[in-house]
Parts: structure tokens; C-alpha cells; sequence
């Protein structure tokens, strides 16, 4: 009998799982730098988003359900 998978912790801490079973992101360049950024810029980055379908088979071995 095979062993139970690990999670990777690391990207457990990043993504979430929707109901649906997609995957849900954060957007990167919002850390610092941001005054030369125009507001709607930064404030869209504060959204989340959904991982594109080829990451998304990447991100579903390292998060088993």
C-alpha cells in the first residue's frame, strides 16, 4: 500500500483550493515600489486571481486534496 502524499508546505502557504477545485493566486509586484505605480495599478494587484491551467497541473501535485 502506498503512503499518504505530503503537502508542500510552501505552497500551501500561497494558494488556495476554490470549491470548484481551482486555484486561487495572489499577484506578485505588490511588496514594494509602489509609489511609482499609479493607485489602480496597485490596487488591482490586491486582487486575487486564478492560477492559468498549465500551472494549475504543476500546483495540483504539490497540494493534494
Amino acid at each position: 500500500m502506498a503512503g499518504k502524499m505530503k503537502t508542500h508546505k510552501g505552497a500551501a502557504k500561497r494558494f488556495k483550493r476554490t470549491a470548484t477545485g481551482k486555484i486561487k493566486r495572489y499577484k506578485a509586484y505588490k511588496s514594494h515600489k509602489t509609489g511609482k505605480k499609479s493607485p489602480k495599478r496597485v490596487r488591482n494587484l490586491r486582487k486575487a486571481t486564478l492560477v492559468s491551467k498549465g500551472d494549475q497541473r504543476r500546483i495540483d501535485s504539490l497540494l493534494p486534496r
